[in-house]
């Protein structure tokens, strides 16, 4: 049996849609009627990080699981408690690459890297999944891209090697259901860096129109990153956009084709399968 979590975030759904239809899989989510993709043998289940009893439940019969948590605290901490109990296998943890960068001391990444010590340290085998930024991060730029024909975002030429999240969700079914996996750190990137300037131009070619590019100051990215996070993550996210300008996110490598067979999707072939999402 395969456990899902995160299922209703970018990553989950897509590893949920992946999973091959003849795996015993069972996701857990607090409102599983956000649940959507995942095959129709898939059994769901109600969970929630702070109840005990609930991941008990869900972790019971589980040999693998897969860990996605969005809240810094202790989440991934009484998550992996209770299937240490359960008796789970192995668990696969969706984290983040700026773990291995020493330049890296935000509060997401102390999370994310003291999430890895719990799971290194556990007694489970585990596996450890490391992308860079999420191309479909840029789905923010849509409302503006439609009715302004503009991109607004900081630093438009720093490098970052952002990855496709399909690419993140086939690694992560791969090492769900193959063996090989244990005791391994992938660190996934797509096929080159690139740049939001250079992202803005792509998308204008694919849409046929001329989009303008606008950096924002830092404190107007401030700004518009609080009305979506709070204070601590918005100050994590304008550290990392500081060391990408820096050139720690430019590095790029090959483990997606490593696990996959194949190589990274590129940018370009990202907007070409959801342009319907920037077209006026």
């Amino acid at each position: 049996m395969i456990l899902l979590t995160g299922v209703t975030g970018t990553i989950g759904r897509e590893v949920a849609r992946r999973l091959p239809r003849d795996r015993r899989v069972r996701i857990v989510a607090r409102d599983p009627r956000r649940v959507t993709g995942a095959h129709a043998g898939a059994e769901i289940v109600t969970g929630d990080y702070g109840d005990p009893a609930s991941l008990a439940r869900a972790l019971a019969g589980v040999e693998r699981a897969f860990l996605v948590t969005s809240r810094v605290g202790g989440d991934d901490e009484r998550f992996l408690e209770a299937a240490r109990g359960a008796g789970v296998r192995h668990v696969v943890k969706l984290s983040a690459a700026a773990v291995s960068d020493p330049g890296a001391d935000d509060v997401i990444t102390r999370w994310q890297r003291g999430t890895e010590d719990l799971l290194r340290g556990s007694g489970m085998g585990w596996t450890l999944l490391r992308p860079r930024a999420f191309m479909s991060n840029t789905l923010s730029w849509a409302p503006a891209v439609r009715t302004d024909r503009v991109v607004r975002a900081l630093y438009g030429t720093s490098p970052h090697s952002c990855v496709d999240p399909r690419d993140i969700a086939d690694v992560a079914v791969r090492v769900l259901t193959e063996e090989g996996h244990a005791g391994r750190a992938y660190t996934l990137t797509g096929p080159e860096a690139t740049t939001a300037v250079r992202q803005t131009e792509e998308l204008g070619r694919q849409l046929g129109v001329e989009l303008d590019f606008e950096e924002l100051a830092r404190h107007e990215a401030r700004a518009a990153l609080g009305g979506r996070h709070p204070a601590p993550l918005v100050e994590a996210l304008l550290a990392g956009a500081e060391r990408q300008r820096a050139g720690a996110k430019a590095g790029v490598n090959d483990a997606v084709r490593e696990v996959t067979g194949r190589p990274a999707r590129s940018y370009a072939e990202w907007v070409r399968d959801h342009l319907s999402a920037f077209a006026a």
